[in-house]
């Protein structure tokens, strides 16, 4: 056997695929994406251009526009897309995504998130994304979750170390995108350092941690210790 220095032996079973189904949550629902919500995303997506600064696609024209995208998103496997449904509004004011699903690695990126600004710094927000977090590393089992984003998105990056994510470096003139050249600054949570951000997510997201306002009263991080 080769002297040479190895990883530690894991198991290699690949993960499952996560499935195109609908997840209930306290403050929000996801859905499947389909074109049926479009009404509710043009309507989300007015006077928010500056939303889609930092991905492929977007602002759209006018609503035909956004139909054909969003069919084309909806059409995919990979990354496989959820419609948000806030609890306080009922209506669909954002999607996000499952992509670089790599079952046999255990890898898996939750990506593509476009909110409207009315989801800004919401509960419902945070908990969208903690579904997806949970189904993949709890349900699922992957070993690695990812977070990518352009390295000038500072709010994505804040949104990163929020959750717990590790920063991990960034790929230079990664990405060509509407133009203009993308560096891309990676994230992670590895399994043994989900429990810990996990626990601390959920207790965020606990009833406990907001007013009658529906303002959190202490910050993720302070349940990180």
């Amino acid at each position: 056997m080769s002297g040479a220095p190895l990883g530690p032996e894991v198991d290699a079973t690949p993960r499952p695929l996560p499935a195109r189904i609908a997840h209930r949550g306290r403050s929000v629902d996801l859905e499947p994406l389909h074109v049926r919500h479009v009404p509710d995303l043009w309507r989300a997506a007015q006077r928010a251009d500056d939303s889609w600064a930092y991905l492929g696609y977007g602002p759209f024209a006018d609503e035909a526009a956004m139909r054909r995208q969003v069919g084309a998103l909806a059409a995919m496997h990979d990354p496989m897309f959820f419609a948000v449904r806030p609890h306080v509004s009922g209506t669909i004011t954002g999607w996000l995504s499952f992509m670089e699903i790599r079952p046999g690695d255990g890898d898996i990126e939750v990506g593509h998130i476009w909110f409207s600004p009315s989801m800004s710094r919401t509960r419902a927000a945070t908990e969208a994304m903690v579904m997806l977090f949970r189904h993949a590393m709890d349900d699922l089992g992957y070993r690695r979750l990812v977070w990518k984003c352009h390295a000038l998105n500072a709010p994505s990056r804040r949104a990163a170390e929020r959750l717990g994510f590790t920063y991990e470096g960034t790929h230079r003139n990664h990405r060509i995108i509407k133009g203009r050249s993308r560096d891309t600054a990676w994230y992670s949570i590895i399994d043994s350092e989900w429990p810990a951000c996990r626990a601390a997510m959920l207790a965020w997201l606990d009833d406990g941690n907001f007013d009658h306002k529906g303002v959190a009263k202490r910050s993720m991080a302070s349940f990180r210790g």
